[in-house]
């Protein structure tokens, strides 16, 4: 996958509308960003979407930060691998994953029953 994603290619032709607001917008546009960026990292480790949060605050943050759009584009492109990749797996290799999930959850069941 050479080119960019889509994605990327609408969010560099915002920068530039984004670029002629006004400083105080600008700054608590990038506070904005960061906060949201840092809820999506803290529920890496606690229930909740990071996996939707980490982008939006990374794309917030791309308007203004090369960084923040390289990393973004990153992203874009593993999470575009893995989705083919998962469109990809055989009807068994499927089977074998609920039968591993579903042998994890009754084991979980186990042992939270023998514990209590």
């Amino acid at each position: 996958m050479s080119e960019r994603p889509k994605f990327i290619e609408r969010l560099l032709e915002r920068r530039e509308q984004h670029q002629e607001r006004h400083i105080a917008f600008r700054i608590l546009w990038g506070f904005a960003g960061t906060l949201v960026l840092i809820g999506g990292l803290i529920m890496l480790v606690t229930p909740g979407p990071a996996f939707v949060l980490i982008p939006v605050g990374l794309a917030m943050l791309a308007l203004e930060f090369d960084w923040a759009e390289r990393l973004l584009e990153r992203a874009l492109i593993q999470a575009e691998k893995a989705r083919a990749k998962a469109a990809a797996t055989s009807t068994w290799q499927k089977v074998a994953g609920a039968v591993v999930g579903a042998a994890a959850l009754v084991g979980a069941a186990f042992v939270a029953v023998a514990v209590l």
